[in-house]
């Protein structure tokens, strides 16, 4: 009787559905010293680089695509070295992101995963450096607004569109994510 019980129990948690999940991940220095010192008065409170769009790029998105590697790959295949996020639209069938998770150095980032839930896309903001794209989402559910850093996991449902105005190659933007440029 006792076995029975335990199979119909596991039986029944294949049923349920996946609940958010949460990680933290700390970013520590090569060298814990750097995350201690002092900022530099040599680096500038605010770095400003002028640019002019070259042109627009507008990605659609199609059903159970995983929306960072779509991004990913469609810069790389479209040859964008730099390039700010305008905007995005649409919806998820499940997503990842992660969000700061602490006030001090090293940084610490909290994971949240939910690959079951689905919301809609309100909107998307970041920048691509050197073609490597540092992208923030913002979803909304019946419930809430939530988001942070879009990570792999997130998994479009209807469709997402992702607007990119590209900027020019020779742009240096390296140090626009550089925690320890301080």
């Amino acid at each position: 009787m006792t076995r029975l019980v335990l199979v119909a129990m596991l039986v029944a948690s294949f049923a349920l559905p996946a609940q958010e999940t949460r990680r933290e991940v700390y970013h520590r220095s090569a060298n814990s010293a750097d995350d201690a010192r002092p900022d530099n008065p040599a680096v500038p409170d605010v770095l400003a680089v002028s640019a002019h769009l070259q042109r627009i790029v507008i990605l659609r998105f199609k059903y159970n695509t995983d929306l960072l590697a779509g991004l990913q790959r469609e810069i790389r295949e479209q040859k964008i070295r730099n390039a700010v996020i305008l905007g995005a639209v649409g919806s998820v069938r499940g997503y990842q992101v992660h969000q700061v998770g602490n006030r001090t150095l090293p940084p610490k980032d909290v994971f949240v995963r939910d690959p079951t839930a689905h919301a809609d896309i309100i909107g998307m903001s970041g920048i691509v450096m050197d073609g490597r794209v540092h992208p923030h989402i913002t979803l909304a559910n019946a419930d809430r607004a939530f988001g942070g850093h879009l990570e792999t996991g997130t998994t479009v449902f209807t469709f997402a569109v992702v607007t990119l105005g590209v900027l020019d190659d020779s742009l240096s933007l390296k140090k626009f994510d550089d925690w320890n440029y301080r």
